[in-house]
């Protein structure tokens, strides 16, 4: 029998086959007998069997089978190609050529090693096809199935015996669709198909269906000819559902670390929630962490019973209500109070309410827990349409549910440090809102909206000796609590040196020698490993965390260097006179609208030192608004600084027309230059000038003669009469006449210039040649002087002295009588 060869089972055109008589003689063989022993048949025929074996001698260890009569095992052949081949033999008897005629054998024989994988092939097949966790199919050319194991597909609806059957029969449609177009690329190419993932649901199982992770190959018969295609099944939905919640995972920490706002973060959070996760989402966070207060830490806060709380965040909806509604879960509106704990709606261990066919779970509700306390709650919820929610759901809705009360506790720790940076950096400021002889003052002030809160801008109004103001503005470098510190010891230290009436050019020559000690003493303390007297864990961190920074010298700079402006206004004459230490100057705004920046050279910020200060003086009309600012207020959003101070100037024109009043005016233009949220800190300082009449004022010029005393009493006297100060004709005399005698005494021989000034109380100055300053001291009971300015003191409600470019100033203030009704 001859056939193609085409691999059929009855194939024995490739089997080496010998007939045998019973000494062991060969009859007959196959052609595959001829080539596999590599000697034609009329060799062969008639010759021993023995003669075929290497060690003709040596018989073969081969082994019976009681069943059928057969041997086999391994024998070593002899060939004209290799003296040694491994061949496994099969010897089976044939049976007789009649009673008692001699018996016939038939021997099968294959090399050894194609003998021990065509056994694998059998083994992998056949194991392969028993599979219990891969489905495996094969398919003819016309993609219809010809074998299967049990597990094809882990559904209900498949057809018993499936032999015959398209996919389309009981897949629905779209789905075979789908793995029928991958099979056929693959019957089409030759290319196999590794890792596709596809969705399977069958037509008659109303479940959302199985990803499956095809692989398919092709099948073709030994001379190329194409059979079909096998392609086998592995389940993956677990992982590919344990991958997306990893990824839901990983989206919600993303979208819950964007900002410090929970309300803008949790948006975020329940945006991705829907639709991946749920078809509803709902955030509820308790009112008291939303307004930074401490953890309540009781029973109730504890079971979130009692609590009110507040919606911050909403997404997606469901038929009957979105998530939170269930009883004792959300709030009607954007508050709720007594909100249930995780026992109200039935869903112990954060399942609340709802129910699908089956007891399924379609509402999951679980804690925002801080330590002992709910900061609030997080509700998801599945329409009917789509499978309750399983264990694994709810394990990542906890996770979820913990990093969100992460967020909102550090949130809540946040707006309440960040209100006490506000609230110490308002304490530190003076009044919106002040009144003087010299000028009517309202500022405006907001803090930046970085995470610090606040920053060191200030400002301030100091009054001066002779009904003078000063007028002061300020930023140091950096923001938060330190920066903050730094301003409020700086703002001290400009009062104590504007009270020592210094010209604004020597006062921030003073200032200047200040920060530059203070960063001596900080670098001091970063050189010999702290200096506060502090000795902790949090020192320590502390200390590590700066030597990882930059340079001792640039960490004390950013933690006071500043910059300074500061101003006086005199309402007797007019005058402004004015230093800037690094900081932009003043914009002044006439009383017809028009502005304008002095010429003014800054110096080089505090703590910089190394060049003189210069000042610069202008004289302003009544009605003028002095504007002083930070550059805070001119560098939002702009790279320019003159861009900015020019559209300051602009909107000051705009916003200040005749007697608007200035608190109005503040906020107008601080709106319009700094919306939104604040990169720095904004300051603006707003001043309109004020005027004593020249009726209010008079001057005298004296020689340095004795004489001229009691003509500084009259002149007082007449002055007085003139005002309708009577009642203070004596004490003013007085004053007049000892600081008179004390400058004619020691003023140096130059002229005397006595001045009173009726303004809020009653000034009167005298002023000398001499730069000696005066000093108050208690005579002793057998001197005769060293009781003036003693007397001068008990008389006045303040006195002192101030140097001045020609000599120094006394100056004394007495209250005036109330007004007659």
């Amino acid at each position: 029998m001859r056939s193609a060869g085409d691999g059929a089972p009855w194939d024995v055109w490739d089997v080496p086959a010998l007939v045998l008589d019973e000494t062991g003689a060969v009859l007959t063989c196959t052609p595959g007998a001829e080539r596999f022993l590599g000697r034609p048949a009329r060799e062969l025929c008639g010759t021993d069997v023995r003669g075929l074996l290497a060690e003709p001698d040596r018989r073969p260890e081969l082994t019976r089978r009681p069943e059928s009569g057969e041997w086999e095992g391994e024998a070593v052949l002899r060939t004209p190609r290799n003296p040694r081949m491994r061949t496994y033999v099969r010897i089976a008897p044939l049976g007789r050529e009649g009673d008692g005629g001699p018996a016939a054998w038939l021997v099968l024989g294959a090399r050894a090693d194609v003998v021990a994988a065509g056994r694998h092939d059998v083994a992998f097949t056949r194991e392969l096809f028993l599979q219990s966790r891969v489905g495996l199919a094969v398919f003819d050319e016309e993609l219809r199935l010809v074998r299967t194991n049990t597990q094809l597909l882990p559904y209900t609806g498949l057809p018993i015996d499936l032999r015959g059957h398209r996919l389309g029969d009981f897949v629905r449609e779209g789905d075979a669709a789908v793995i029928d177009e991958l099979l056929r690329q693959v019957l089409v190419t030759g290319v196999p198909v590794a890792r596709a993932d596809v969705l399977v649901r069958t037509r008659v199982d109303p479940r959302e269906g199985r990803t499956l992770s095809l692989h398919a190959f092709r099948l073709q018969a030994p001379e190329g000819r194409v059979m079909g295609v096998t392609a086998l099944f592995t389940d993956v939905t677990e992982q590919q559902r344990a991958t997306q919640r990893l990824e839901l995972l990983h989206r919600a920490t993303e979208a819950l670390g964007g900002s410090l706002s929970v309300e803008d973060c949790g948006q975020q959070l329940a945006e991705v929630l829907v639709p991946e996760l749920a078809d509803a989402a709902v955030l509820e966070v308790a009112v008291w962490a939303l307004t930074g207060h401490e953890l309540p830490g009781t029973a109730d806060a504890e079971a979130g019973r009692g609590v009110a709380l507040r919606r911050v965040a909403a997404a997606g909806s469901v038929e009957g209500g979105g998530a939170g509604d269930a009883e004792g879960g959300g709030a009607g509106g954007p508050e709720s109070h007594g909100a249930g704990g995780p026992e109200s709606g039935g869903g112990g261990g954060g399942d609340s309410g709802g129910g699908a066919a089956g007891g399924g779970r379609t509402e999951l509700r679980v804690a925002l827990r801080a330590r002992d306390s709910v900061l609030g709650w997080l509700a998801v919820r599945r329409s009917g349409s789509r499978p309750a929610f399983e264990d694994d759901d709810l394990s990542l809705l906890e996770e979820i549910a913990s990093r969100t009360a992460l967020v909102v506790e550090n949130a809540r720790r946040y707006v309440r440090e960040r209100r006490v940076a506000v609230r110490l950096q308002r304490s530190l400021l003076p009044p919106p809102v002040t009144e003087s002889v010299a000028v009517q003052t309202a500022s405006v002030y907001r803090p930046t909206g970085a995470a610090t809160g606040a920053s060191g801008d200030w400002f301030d109004v100091i009054p001066l000796s002779s009904a003078r103001v000063a007028l002061v503005v300020g930023d140091v470098v950096g923001h938060g609590l330190k920066a903050t510190a730094t301003m409020g010891r700086l703002r001290t230290a400009v009062r104590t040196l504007a009270d020592l009436d210094l010209e604004p050019d020597e006062l921030l020559a003073h200032l200047d020698d200040l920060v530059a000690q203070l960063m001596v003493d900080e670098r001091g303390e970063d050189t010999d490993g702290g200096g506060d007297g502090w000795d902790g864990p949090e020192d320590d961190a502390e200390e590590d965390e700066d030597a990882a920074g930059a340079g001792a010298r640039d960490r004390v700079f950013d933690s006071y260097g500043a910059t300074c402006l500061y101003l006086t206004y005199d309402p007797v004459t007019r005058h402004c006179v004015m230093a800037s230490a690094g900081h932009p100057p003043p914009v002044v705004l006439g009383p017809d609208g028009q502005g304008s920046y002095p010429d003014l050279s800054p110096g080089p910020p505090l703590g910089v030192g190394g060049l003189p200060f210069e000042r610069q003086e202008l004289r302003v009309a009544e009605g003028s608004v002095l504007a002083l600012f930070t550059n805070g207020l001119v560098e939002q959003g702009r790279t320019d600084l003159d861009v900015g101070m020019a559209a300051l100037c602009e909107e000051l024109r705009t916003a200040c027309p005749g007697g608007r009043p200035l608190r109005e005016v503040g906020r107008e233009v601080v709106d319009a230059l700094a919306p939104g949220r604040l990169e720095d800190d904004v300051t603006l300082l707003l001043a309109r000038t004020r005027v004593v009449p020249d009726d209010g004022t008079a001057a005298w010029v004296l020689d340095p003669e004795p004489e001229r005393v009691a003509e500084a009493r009259e002149l007082v006297a007449g002055r007085l009469a003139r005002w309708g100060l009577d009642d203070l004709v004596f004490t003013t005399e007085l004053v007049a006449s000892e600081l008179v005698t004390n400058a004619i005494r020691y003023g140096g021989g130059g002229p005397v210039e006595l001045r009173l000034i009726r303004a809020a109380a009653l000034i009167c100055e005298v002023s000398d040649t001499s730069p000696t300053q005066p000093r108050m001291r208690r005579a002793q009971t057998e001197e005769e002087g060293g009781r003036g300015l003693f007397l001068i003191a008990q008389l006045t409600s303040r006195w002192g002295s101030r140097y001045t470019r020609t000599g120094k100033t006394i100056w004394t203030e007495q209250a005036l009588p109330p007004a007659s009704p």
